[in-house]
């Protein structure tokens, strides 16, 4: 299975490196949320600082539902599902292969947003293993998740907006839980964010096995 994570992943990897779509559109889009946001906030200083670790988040969140629906738009392409049904992959690979490549993404934006965060926003990185912990967690259970719908709206013609209409209250965990996790590392309460990241952890192995399970159904009836 993992060999299969690996090809899938490297593909798509490799056709965003050509394309450059997350590097000249969804990195652009990320910062430029960041940057209005602290346009609106920024008479308010000190909200805007107590604000960021939920600014960030919701920043992300957006930023995903572009990549995930470009990486889901892949597979929609030349035939490439119909040669995916055919191929001797194993289904879980593939599903994990997508959610690797998107995770990946997802990884390398984060980094820039919180460069961005550090500049505009004047955060304070504290708590570093609890910030890292967040992200690898979070960005887990965002890029299972996604992937998994990603496959369910496959072949609709509305899956464009369908997919953040799906997405975006089953994430609502998420968003609140990294939200917490960041706030207790930035406020040098890393201990109370602990229990936060758990929660991350938890919800991304959950969706992380319902769809390497599933998805060699969706693949099939999509």
């Amino acid at each position: 299975m993992w060999r299969d994570a690996a090809l899938v992943a490297g593909r798509d990897l490799r056709v965003e490196a050509r394309s450059r779509v997350t590097l000249q559109q969804v990195g652009p889009f990320a910062l430029l949320v960041l940057i209005l946001f602290a346009f609106a906030l920024d008479p308010a200083r000190q909200t805007l600082e107590r604000a960021t670790p939920g600014l960030y988040w919701v920043t992300v969140l957006f930023s995903a539902l572009l990549a995930l629906a470009r990486s889901a738009a892949l597979d929609e392409t030349d035939g490439v599902r119909d040669a995916l049904r055919l191929s001797a992959l194993e289904p879980a690979g593939v599903f994990a292969g997508k959610a690797l490549a998107v995770a990946a993404e997802l990884l390398a934006l984060e980094l820039v947003l919180g460069i961005g965060v550090i500049i505009l926003y004047g955060a304070e990185p504290a708590g570093i293993g609890l910030l890292v912990a967040t992200c690898v967690s979070a960005t887990a259970a965002i890029a299972a998740t996604g992937t998994l719908y990603g496959a369910l709206v496959s072949g609709l013609r509305v899956r464009e907006t369908l997919l953040p209409l799906l997405l975006l209250p089953v994430l609502a965990p998420v968003l609140l839980g990294a939200t917490r996790a960041f706030e207790a590392a930035l406020g040098g309460a890393p201990a109370d964010g602990w229990p936060w990241c758990g929660l991350l952890a938890a919800f991304a192995v959950l969706y992380s096995v319902a769809g390497a399970a599933a998805y060699g159904t969706l693949l099939e009836g999509s």
